[in-house]
C-alpha cells in the first residue's frame, strides 16, 4: 500500500506523507510520522492536520488516525492542547559534535537528561486528575475556601490513612498525619521541632543534608553496606536518624530485617527518632513491596512521603505520619494558617486516591518504569557488558558501577555527549571518608566506589533510546589486564 497526502495548507510546507508496507495501518501511520519528525521534515511546533482530515486524505478510518495521534502524544512525539490542535512536540535538537576547543562546562544545556528523581512530566494523568478536580470542587465544603488548617484537609488525611495502611503497612489514624508541601518541607519542620544532631546514611541527597544544616542540625554519616545502613553506629547523642529503608538512596537495596528491628530498639532505648524517607515505596519490580518501618513502632518513627515521584513534583503535596507526641509541636511550627499546599489540590488528591485513579496511575507507571529499566539493562549488556548495574529491583534509578578512578571522566564524557547524568560520589556525605579512616577495620563495609546514578524515568518515550545511546558512548572501556611480569633470570648456581 502506498498513500500520499499533500498537507501544505496545514503544515505550511509541501510534505508528502508516505505509508509504505503491509500490516496494521495505525502502526504504518505512526512509523511515517515518527520518521517525518526524526528527519526534520516535521519541525517542532508544526501543527498537524485534524485527524478527520488526515483520515479522509489517506483513506483511513478516523479512529485509526485518532489512536495514532493519541499514542504518539503519550510517547512524546506529539503534543495536544485543547484549542490548538495536535502539534509536533518541542524537543531538544539532536546532539551535534562539539568543537574540541570547547570544554564540557561551556555546553550550556544538555540534550539528554538521565538525572534521577525527575519523572517524565508528559505522563501526568491530566484527564483523570481533571475528573477528580471537578468532583472534589463540586463536593467541597465551604470551609475549604477559607483560611487553611495547618494539619491539612481532613479529606486527604483520611484518604492517606487508608491508602498507606493498605499499601505500605503504616499504622496511623488521620489525626497523626500532617500535610506539607513535600518531603523537604517535612524535614524542615522536623529539624525545627526535634533539633540535632542527626545521623544519616553516608550516601544520600546532599540537598537534604544542606537543608538540615541550614536549620542548625548537623549530620554525621552511617556506613552503608549490602544490607543497608549500619545502624549499629547510632549513639545516645543522636537525636534522630534519617533513613531510606525501603530502597537505600542511591545505592539500592532494602534495609535488612534485623537492622530494621535494631533501629527501632535504638529509638526506644534512647528516645531518639527514626525519620523514614519513603521516597519511592510504591515502585517494586522483582520482589514484594517492603513495608514501612513505621509499622514496627508508630511512636518512634516518622514516615515522610510525597507524590513527587508517583504523580508530579509540581503538585507540592507531601505528608508526615507522626508519633502522637510530635503532632502538636509540628503543627505549631507550621503556623496558624496553611501557607504551602493548595486546599483544592488536597481535595483533588483525596478524590484521586479514593476513586482508585491513584492505584491505576501507580500500576501504569510501575509497568513503564520496569520497561525503561529493562531497556537500560539490555543496552548495557549489549554495549558495555563490563559495567555492573545495581539497585534495579525497585525505584526510578539505577547505579552503574565503574572501574576505580573513572567516575569523573565518565561524567565529563557524558557532558561532551550532551547528556546530564550524576556521579555516585556526588551523593557521598562529606564526612564519610574521615569516619572510615577513624573507624576500626571492618571487612563487611562496602568500599566507596565509582559509579553513575542513572534516572531512567526522566526522558520522554521518544527521547529515551537516544539518551541510552549517549550514555553507552560515555562509559569507560574495559580496563586492560595488567601487563605480565617480565621473566626473571635464572638464579646463579
Amino acid at each position: 500500500m502506498n498513500s500520499w497526502v499533500n498537507s501544505a495548507e496545514i503544515l505550511g510546507s509541501d510534505l508528502p506523507l508516505e505509508l509504505s508496507g503491509t500490516g496494521n495501518r495505525r502502526a504504518l501511520l505512526m512509523d511515517a510520522l515518527r520518521e517525518a519528525v526524526r528527519s526534520g521534515r516535521l519541525a517542532p511546533g508544526t501543527r498537524l492536520p485534524p485527524y478527520r482530515s488526515l483520515a479522509a486524505d489517506l483513506g483511513l478510518a478516523r479512529n485509526t488516525v485518532a489512536d495514532a495521534y493519541a499514542e504518539l502524544v503519550a510517547e512524546g512525539w506529539l503534543a495536544a492542547r485543547q484549542g490548538s490542535g495536535t502539534r509536533v512536540a518541542e524537543r531538544a535538537a539532536p546532539v551535534t559534535p562539539v568543537h574540541r576547543a570547547r570544554t564540557p562546562e561551556r555546553v550550556a544545556r544538555p540534550v539528554h537528561d538521565l538525572v534521577q528523581g525527575q519523572p517524565d512530566p508528559s505522563v501526568f494523568p491530566r484527564t483523570a486528575w481533571l475528573a477528580s478536580a471537578r468532583r472534589a470542587l463540586a463536593a467541597a465544603p465551604d470551609d475549604a475556601f477559607g483560611p487553611g488548617d495547618p494539619h491539612g484537609r481532613p479529606e486527604l488525611r483520611r484518604a492517606l490513612a487508608g491508602y498507606l495502611a493498605r499499601v505500605r503497612g503504616v499504622r496511623a489514624s488521620p489525626e497523626r498525619i500532617v500535610l506539607c508541601s513535600g518531603a523537604a518541607h517535612g524535614l524542615r519542620l522536623l529539624a525545627e521541632v526535634v533539633g540535632g544532631p542527626w545521623a544519616a546514611e553516608e550516601y544520600g541527597l546532599p540537598f537534604h543534608r544542606g537543608l538540615l544544616a541550614s536549620h542548625g542540625v548537623g549530620t554525621r554519616p552511617l556506613g552503608v553496606d549490602a544490607d543497608g545502613a549500619r545502624v549499629d553506629g547510632l549513639t545516645r547523642h543522636d537525636r534522630a536518624v534519617l533513613l531510606t529503608p525501603a530502597h537505600q538512596f542511591p545505592t539500592g537495596g532494602p534495609l535488612h530485617p534485623a537492622r530494621r528491628a535494631a533501629v527501632v530498639d535504638w529509638a526506644r532505648a534512647t528516645g531518639g527518632l527514626v525519620v523514614e524517607d519513603d521516597y519511592d515505596g510504591e515502585f517494586r519490580y522483582d520482589r514484594q513491596p517492603v513495608g514501612a518501618v513505621q509499622g514496627l513502632d508508630p511512636e518512634h518513627v516518622v514516615l515522610v512521603g510525597s507524590v513527587s515521584k508517583s504523580l508530579s513534583p509540581a503538585l507540592r503535596i507531601g505528608w508526615m505520619v507522626l508519633p502522637q507526641r510530635l503532632v502538636a509541636p509540628v503543627v505549631a511550627a507550621k503556623g496558624e494558617r496553611e501557607q504551602f499546599s493548595s486546599a483544592t489540590e488536597q481535595l483533588t488528591l483525596a478524590d484521586f486516591i479514593e476513586s482508585g485513579a491513584y492505584d491505576r496511575q501507580v500500576r501504569r507507571m510501575r509497568q513503564r518504569h520496569r520497561r525503561r529499566r529493562d531497556q537500560l539493562v539490555a543496552a548495557l549488556h549489549a554495549r558495555a557488558p563490563h559495567v555492573r548495574v545495581t539497585g534495579i529491583a525497585a525505584g526510578l534509578h539505577a547505579v552503574l558501577e565503574l572501574p576505580p578512578g573513572t567516575e569523573r571522566s565518565a561524567v565529563r564524557a557524558a557532558a561532551w555527549q550532551g547528556l546530564a547524568v550524576e556521579g555516585l560520589g556526588d551523593y557521598l556525605h562529606p564526612g564519610a571518608e574521615n569516619a572510615r579512616l577513624t573507624a576500626r577495620a571492618d571487612a563487611s563495609l562496602v568500599p566507596h566506589r565509582d559509579g553513575l546514578v542513572v534516572g531512567y524515568a526522566t526522558p520522554a518515550e521518544s527521547a529515551y533510546p537516544e539518551a541510552l545511546d549517549a550514555l553507552c558512548r560515555s562509559l569507560p572501556p574495559v580496563s586492560p589486564p595488567p601487563a605480565p611480569a617480565p621473566p626473571q633470570p635464572p638464579a646463579a648456581p
